[in-house]
């Protein structure tokens, strides 16, 4: 049996990304359902996430399906987090969204610096 060899290294700012992605799908998820009035809260709470997860899986994902430049990579990605950011501060919670924010800019700006150099 041949062994093959990986250069998977996983930072701990990887674990900390996934992590923000999955919070971020998830308040979006729960902000469109709480705040939005039925039917809306429906439509809104289950394309919100889709979207944000698209986004994601589209351009940003290790194996995203469009290979794009970097600077457009970090506008999606600030797009994505920043809607999470916004939901955090409608649901009422503007403490979680500034550190939800800071927590992915200097997350975002340490993996942008990983990929540059």
């Amino acid at each position: 049996m041949a062994e093959q060899s990986t250069d998977l290294k996983i930072r701990a700012n990887d674990i900390v990304r996934f992590v923000l992605e999955i919070v971020a799908f998830g308040v979006l998820c729960a902000w469109g359902f709480i705040v939005w009035p039925f039917p809306w809260n429906i439509v809104i709470g289950i394309l919100a996430p889709v979207l944000a997860m698209g986004l994601w899986a589209l351009f940003l994902s290790p194996k995203a399906v469009f290979s794009l430049d970097l600077f457009v990579r970090a506008i999606i990605e600030i797009i994505v987090m920043a809607s999470a950011a916004f939901a955090w501060w409608d649901l009422g919670q503007p403490v979680v969204a500034f550190v939800f924010l800071i927590v992915a800019a200097v997350s975002g700006t340490l993996n942008g610096r990983r990929q540059i150099g």
